[in-house]
């Protein structure tokens, strides 16, 4: 049996939402195929439908969810890995939950971030655009009043001039440039290898470490209460947690964690030794061990840690936007008044 791969994989929020509906109908006491054919029933999306009757036809053939949705070829490892282990311990409706509360919070995650990235970039823009209007097609009019008036501009106001003179000369050099950024920034966006990079460059800013480190923190947190409240052993639930983690230095703290397992630590000791939870975080786990409500304290652990980010990535977008507003308003006004106070020291002279 082939798999399909002309799809992309879905979404977190589609997975969310998908996990949700499996969820609702395997504790309906429907199966798996029943409940396939009923969203097959109501899908009005054409891709959706296909990927849906991909699914059916081999639940039919196999009668295995786990194999259907890795045949449709849109489902990630670690979602077929849950599955797979849902089917053989049969909390399969339990595990879907703990899916869709996943995938809600991976997208929370990404949502957060995309919008503490892009306001930034948006605002430079602006501020870019501007500032290359001011100078392109501003500072000749004002050029062209000062020749009228039998002087000329010198200094900053000079340099200004001769900068937007030099742009408007060599706009298609300007385009070019502007267009290798873009393709960069969709490089350092969309691929595995470009996040990857901009990751190597981000770890050296303070602020950045700390938020990756928080954002891989809620993600292990968050992995471990769902494999751990699937009854997997504590060294099988930070590998499948490893696969989920890009960030390499959180990773080798998972490595250094999963040795210190194979050497008969117990798992709080380890995640406290390691780094992976430090302070309250760690004495929490550590209580828990002992308590045996580890998974229970992992998903408390994974929202304080999602609540932490979403308040750093507020904080950071309240402190950029009146920054960037007084930059903007600054440089506009330095411009305007290298050529304004010459002006008006002219006109009172005449």
């Amino acid at each position: 049996m082939k798999r399909s791969t002309s799809q992309k994989q879905l979404s977190n929020t589609e997975l969310a939402s998908f996990c949700n509906q499996m969820a609702l109908i395997l504790k309906s006491g429907i199966s798996s195929i029943e409940g396939i054919s009923i969203m097959l029933e109501e899908s009005e999306n054409t891709s959706e439908k296909v990927i849906l009757q991909t699914i059916y036809d081999t639940l039919l053939e196999t009668g295995n969810l786990f194999k259907a949705l890795e045949v449709s070829g849109v489902f990630p490892s670690y979602l077929l890995h849950m599955v797979e282990i849902g089917e053989q311990t049969g909390r399969l409706d339990d595990v879907m939950k703990s899916l869709a509360l996943h995938y809600e919070r991976e997208d929370n995650i990404s949502y957060s971030i995309r919008s503490a990235v892009t306001y930034p970039l948006i605002m430079i823009s602006m501020m870019t655009t501007v500032i290359l209007i001011l100078i392109t097609k501003v500072m000749p009019i004002f050029n062209q009043v000062f020749a009228q008036l039998g002087q000329e501009m010198t200094g900053f106001s000079k340099a200004l001039l001769s900068i937007g003179t030099a742009v408007n000369r060599y706009s298609a050099v300007l385009i070019a440039v502007l267009m290798v950024f873009l393709i960069l920034g969709i490089y350092f966006a969309k691929t595995t290898g470009g996040r990857k990079a901009f990751a190597s460059f981000a770890n050296h800013i303070p602020a950045v470490r700390r938020l990756y480190d928080k954002t891989s923190s809620c993600r292990f947190a968050d992995c471990m209460a769902l494999t751990l409240s699937s009854g997997l052993n504590p060294d099988y639930c930070t590998e499948l947690a490893q696969n989920l983690i890009e960030d390499e230095q959180f990773r080798q703290k998972i490595d250094t964690c999963r040795q210190m397992l194979s050497e008969g630590s117990e798992l709080s000791a380890a995640l406290t030794r390691t780094g992976i939870f430090s302070g309250v975080y760690g004495r929490m786990t550590n209580l828990a061990s002992r308590t045996g409500g580890l998974d229970t304290v992992m998903r408390e652990i994974a929202d304080k840690y999602e609540e932490e980010i979403d308040n750093r990535l507020t904080s950071m977008i309240s402190i950029l936007e009146p920054t960037l507003v007084i930059i903007l308003s600054v440089i506009v006004g330095i411009i305007l008044l290298s050529v304004m106070l010459p002006l008006m020291g002219i006109m009172s002279s005449l």
